[in-house]
Order: C-alpha cells, then structure tokens, then sequence
C-alpha cells in the first residue's frame, strides 16, 4: 500500500463513509416488515444512512477547499471546480436513475446539495452555526407551508425523460422530493461546521460523540412527548394523504416516509420518522452521524493500517454506490433478503480493500476528480 498516500487521508472519514455505503445497501436489499414488524436491522439503516451521506459530502467540501472561510480567488477556484463536480455527479444520476432499479438514486439530489452550499463556505464558522440551528428549526415547517400550494410530488427516480418536465423535477429536488434540498441542507451545513475542525484531534471526537447523543435523546424525548397529547395520533391517522400507509401508524413511522410529511396537519411536524423532514428527524440523523462519525475518527486513530483496508470502500463511495444501484436492476440482483445484503456487502468491501491496498482511485472518483481539481486550480490558483 502507498503509505505516503494513507498519511494524507483521515481515515476516520472513510470508514463512516464505508459505512454509510452499507447502510444504504442495507435498506435497499433488507425487508422493511417481516411479521407485522420492522426489524431492527433496518431500523439502525433507515434515514440515517443517507444522512450520513450528506453530512460527509459537506465535509468533503472542507477538505477540498481548506478549513478557513473562503473568499475571493479561493472561493470562485472553489465554485468552479464544485459545478463541474456537481454537473458530472448529476449526469451519472441521471444515467442510472433511468434503470429499473426501484432505488431513489440519490445522486441529482446531492449535484443540488453541493451547489446550494457554496455560498456558505464563505461565511465564518459562528455564523455558520447559527444559521444551521434556524434552518434545523424552521425548514420543516416552512416546506409544510409551500406543498400546500403545489402539485402532489410524483416520487419519480430523476432520470434524463423528466428533463422534459424541468419545472417538476426542479420543484421535486428541491421541496418534494425523496431528498429535498429545502429539508436536507442542514446536513451540509454540518458537515462543514465539523470539517473545520480539527479531526485528528481526540476533543473533536468528544465533542462530536456528546452533541450527537444530546441532539437524539431531545429528538427522542419531545417528539414522544408530543406524539403522547391527547387526539395528536388520531390527527395523524386521519390527516395520511399519501401512498404507503401500512394500517398502523407506529409501524409507519418506525419503517419511515418518503422524503416529506402529509400536509394536512401541522402535528406531522412532531414526528422523526425516517425521511419525514421534520425538526426531530433532522435532529435524530445529526445526532447518529456525529456518534458514529465519532467512533469512526476514534477507529481510525486506534487501528489505521487496518481500518484503511477493511473499510477501503469508504474511499470509493461513488463508484461502488453506483454498482449496487447496477446490480439491484430488476432481474439481475434485485432480492429483499439478509442473503442479498451480506453478499452485496462484502462485494464492495472486497473491492474497496483491493483499491484500497493498491491505493488506487475508484473510476468515477478519477471521472469525478480529475475535471473538477483541474478547474478548480486554472479558476482559483494552487491554494
């Protein structure tokens, strides 16, 4: 293995990137019910895999761009280098969203996500902060409010045949959708305010593993409560609008919605449904990616050599994801089974400890990387 490479890497990074991957794997190939209940392995995966995902993709913008706020030069090399990044990764998504997959392929969402972020790399940290907590807090309730006013979200997979309809695919990334950016963007922004600090340093690990534990148990704690008051349950009952309803409210909720909650009552803001948007969602997958991002950065300053290897896939997510969604197309690996998840799992891992050993790029990473670093240097300088 490349050594000199490894060294400039944090490997705790990885290794939750690993394991957002197979989270995701998880909730794609696990049954969401087996005999009128969801089990717990696809509780621990369901929203907070994702959500990983998108907290380490707002890192990933720091440890591109450099923990300072970014300011001119820096800032337009930055947002140059991001478009091309963002316009690649929403062709792939595009590419694989036309697959008969049943998959809510992720990738066009997160080419929106980067892009929304840029002008906040420019802000300092405290700011930053501040205007996470308000997104957190009022984005729920804001996107409630829009939908309300629109055309019920078609929960098509983006695909180059709803390029004809920009309208309805603008308006599904960005307030509708499985992933919208109106409810996804404090994933981001947190994954920025984490990268900036320092992730070799055993504080960070603390302070990331008791703000995530106290962000889910208020999440826990005032959702139940307010779930608890008289009549708010059989307000939910009675207000589902949308498709997937299971007959019981609480395996609904445990097994999670589609991105958004109903509109007919403003108590759907009360619940942390996976994918529901809500305050206490946000709140419950922020506090599971800083726990286990935590014990990840704490793995990888305790075990690097190994951590590298066995969690390689960690370093290339891109390509790896998109083979799953490949496999899962209908007819070729496409089964809901524990036997499906752990040999599409130890696939990618194998695969990633291969790349990884021979410190090799994953090829849509090179695809990826290559243009968008190249831009980023001609437009912003060798910062």
């Amino acid at each position: 293995m490349n050594n000199d490479v490894s060294r400039t890497r944090v490997i705790g990074v990885d290794v939750a990137r690993c394991l957002a991957l197979i989270g995701m794997i998880a909730t794609h190939t696990l049954p969401g019910m087996v005999d009128g209940a969801v089990p717990w392995t696809f509780q621990l995966a369901a929203g907070r895999a994702s959500a990983l995902f998108a907290v380490l993709a707002g890192l990933s913008l720091v440890l591109v761009g450099g923990r300072q706020p970014l300011r001119g030069q820096a800032w337009t090399g930055m947002a140059a280098g991001t478009l091309v990044r963002s316009a690649i990764v929403g062709f792939v998504g595009l590419l694989i969203g036309e697959l008969d997959t049943g998959i809510a392929v992720i990738l066009c969402y997160y080419a929106f996500f980067f892009v929304v972020a840029l002008p906040f790399l420019a802000l300092t940290t405290r700011v930053l902060v501040v205007v996470t907590v308000v997104w957190i807090l009022l984005a729920p309730a804001l996107s409630l409010y829009l939908r309300r006013g629109l055309e019920p979200t078609s929960y098509d997979i983006p695909s180059f045949e709803m390029l004809a309809l920009p309208g309805t695919l603008l308006g599904e990334i960005l307030v509708t959708g499985y992933y919208p950016v109106l409810t996804w963007m404090p994933f981001l922004l947190t994954g920025i305010v984490i990268g900036r600090m320092d992730l070799r340093s055993a504080r960070t690990t603390k302070i990331l593993a008791v703000t995530g534990g106290a962000a889910v148990l208020v999440s826990v704690l005032v959702s139940d409560l307010l779930l608890a008051r008289p009549g708010v349950r059989s307000t939910l009952i009675a207000t589902y609008d949308v498709s997937g309803w299971r007959g019981d409210l609480d395996s609904t909720l445990t097994r999670g919605l589609y991105g958004v909650v109903p509109t007919g009552s403003p108590w759907w803001l009360a619940v942390r449904a996976p994918h529901s948007g809500t305050t206490f969602e946000l709140l419950m997958n922020l506090g599971s990616a800083a726990l286990v991002l935590a014990g990840c950065l704490l793995l990888g300053r305790l075990l690097p050599r190994v951590s590298q290897v066995v969690f390689g896939a960690g370093t290339i997510t891109l390509s790896l994801y998109t083979l799953h969604v490949l496999l899962r197309t209908r007819g070729f690996w496409d089964g809901k089974d524990l036997e499906t998840f752990l040999g599409q799992a130890a696939l990618v891992l194998l695969i990633g400890a291969l790349f990884r050993w021979g410190a090799h790029r994953g090829p849509l990473e090179v695809l990826v990387g290559e243009p968008s670093a190249g831009v980023r240097r001609l437009v912003g300088g060798r910062r």
